[in-house]
């Protein structure tokens, strides 16, 4: 068994400001990488600009990250932060800019690469200094190791070859008030994947199985929220970034595995959200678990069984409905690496079984 989890984390109100003198110890010249818009609705960016700015640290703004950011958004920033002459990198956003600033934090110390870099294994994880100040409650990538990239020339998602821990994470809850409940569900639903995905794993032990059923006991106090019964309150969103914490930290240490692998399909054939396209293939693949390991990771998230689930997932997705071509080239397109990740015998038919939820 191993444990390693090199990020600082800090979570608290007013975290970004608290922590100043930190942020000013990695770098001199900033990369900040964000989404269009949402991190100034919620603070998140003029956070950050304040400090710098304060500290007189020079930086520029690269805010042209889309969901699934490409390979050619990650060179065009690094191309940018390089220009610059940035020497640490700021992710601020949901998973997709946390993810992007990781590999463009690779890419800046890899200047002399080109872009199939970024796709090739056995190369050294090196990077420059990496801050990453979630918005979101889903994707954990603050703690985690993971980049997950589009590849436009394949139009395929996944996990590019590198283990990437940021330097410093700062998770400040009340960036989530902001959130539409979509994303709020979306995102939320993220997390419970990353849990039960690592809690129903060949790589499960007692350490994963220490943040995991930590991270779903803390989920499941937010089902109502998510349901749309009640308003969340401070406390809540204290509870869903810590959930997505612990599930960051549960898959840095286990990984994901079918469903994930499962959803990239989905999300980039038919755009539909990451959180959501997860969700859809969480039933079938606790269907086939073992059945003490099942309940127990329904239980723990507060699902009295799958139909259960099934019943909260057709809520919160907004009765999400996938046709059968769509779940067959899913099916076909899953990453080997997602595969062996499960802790059971899965051949096509049993794979077609979980995409099918049969």
């Amino acid at each position: 068994m191993k444990f390693y989890m090199p990020a600082k984390l800090y979570q608290e109100t007013n975290c970004v400001k608290n922590h100043a003198k930190e942020i000013e110890t990695l770098g001199s010249r900033a990369l900040i990488m964000t989404g269009g818009s949402s991190s100034r609705k919620n603070g998140s960016l003029s956070d950050i600009e304040e400090v710098l700015e304060a500290a007189k640290i020079p930086y520029t703004l690269f805010d042209q990250v889309e969901q699934n950011p490409s390979l050619d958004t990650v060179m065009k920033a690094r191309d940018q932060g390089l220009e610059f002459g940035a020497d640490f990198c700021i992710g601020v956003g949901g998973g997709s800019s946390l993810d992007a600033a990781k590999a463009a934090a690779l890419m800046i110390k890899n200047k002399d690469k080109g872009r199939d870099f970024l796709l090739e294994a056995g190369n050294s994880n090196e990077a420059i200094p990496i801050i990453e100040i979630p918005t979101t409650c889903g994707t954990g990538s603050e703690v985690t190791a993971v980049s997950v990239l589009t590849n436009p020339d394949t139009k395929k998602k996944g996990s590019i070859p590198y283990k990437i821990f940021a330097d410093l994470g700062l998770a400040d809850p009340n960036y989530l008030k902001s959130l539409p409940l979509t994303i709020l569900r979306n995102t939320a639903v993220d997390a419970l994947a990353h849990l039960w995905e690592s809690l129903i794993n060949v790589h499960a032990d007692r350490y994963t199985k220490m943040t995991a059923e930590a991270g779903l006991k803390v989920w499941s106090e937010n089902r109502d929220i998510l349901l749309g019964e009640r308003q969340a309150e401070d406390a809540d969103f204290s509870a869903f970034m810590t959930a997505s914490v612990m599930a960051g930290m549960s898959i840095a240490l286990a990984g994901t595995s079918i469903p994930h692998g499962l959803s990239y399909t989905l999300t980039c054939r038919r755009n539909i959200a990451h959180g959501r396209a997860c969700g859809y293939f969480e039933a079938g693949y606790l269907s086939h678990a073992d059945k003490e390991a099942r309940d127990e990771a329904l239980h723990l998230a507060g699902f009295r069984d799958l139909d259960d689930w099934r019943s909260f997932y057709d809520v919160v997705s907004d009765h999400l409905k996938v046709e059968e071509s769509l779940l067959e080239t899913a099916v076909e397109e899953l990453p080997e690496a997602k595969l062996a990740l499960a802790p059971f015998k899965c051949d096509k038919k049993v794979l077609r079984e979980i995409a099918m939820d049969l």
